[in-house]
């Protein structure tokens, strides 16, 4: 799954990298975002007739909803089943969306010890995670998921699942709607795995009200032993 990830880049930055027209309203960066969350997401806008960088609650709520609550068990769509969930299934044709990210995070435990890693791309260069998007409610709430494919390569040592990556060239079909399901979800390529890299980081981020850049520092080295009891 995508739990956690990083989003830093500038509203400006964005609508740069996206050919976007911004509608945010004051959304700034965050290094620990958690379900729930508002999170700049490009999706295209029949009114404006224009591709748009925009924010949406993580955690989609289907129309159908009783209230917003029901999006925190909905942050990711899998990639398998997208295509036939109800949930899912009406975004997914028509509603999709581009989650802007620096890199994901996940956890590793050992024995009684749970150590973060952030995934990211070597070189700096930014993600989009494929996405769904959908309006709530009398207010028309946007809300988002990521969706999820199987982790492949060094990265599946990590965790099972990852966040489904598009590469640039595929943003537009993605966000036409529409189209071969099979071709939309396909995975990154080898070559596309080897530039994300999996850091080790601080275990600051696994509270979600810690945030800032230092939570992609690299871990404190351990403490010294404790010293050994002395018997007389």
């Amino acid at each position: 799954m995508c739990g956690r990830y990083a989003t830093t880049r500038t509203e400006a930055d964005l609508e740069d990298l996206f050919e976007a027209v911004s509608v945010l309203e004051q959304l700034g960066p965050s290094w620990n975002v958690a379900p729930t969350d508002p999170v700049p997401v490009v999706r295209e806008s029949r009114s404006r007739e224009a591709r748009v960088l925009d924010s949406a609650r993580w955690g989609l709520v289907p129309p159908w909803a009783k209230d917003l609550r029901a999006g925190a068990r909905m942050i990711n769509a899998r990639s398998e089943t997208v295509a036939t969930s109800p949930a899912f299934a009406p975004s997914f044709a028509r509603r999709r969306c581009l989650v802007p990210a620096d890199g994901w995070f996940e956890w590793v435990r050992d024995g009684k010890q749970r150590q973060a890693y952030y995934m990211t791309p070597a070189d700096g260069s930014p993600l989009a995670f494929a996405g769904l998007w959908s309006s709530w409610g009398p207010d028309s709430v946007l809300t988002c998921s990521v969706l999820t494919t199987a982790a492949l390569g060094g990265l599946a040592r990590v965790h099972d699942r990852m966040p489904l990556i598009l590469p640039r060239d595929r943003w537009p079909e993605w966000l036409a709607g529409g189209g071969d399901p099979d071709g939309l979800l396909r995975p990154l390529t080898p070559a596309e795995l080897d530039a994300i890299e999996v850091r080790p980081v601080r275990p600051d981020v696994g509270n979600v009200r810690n945030n800032g850049p230092h939570l992609l520092e690299p871990p404190p080295p351990p403490g010294p032993a404790p010293a050994s009891a002395t018997l007389f």
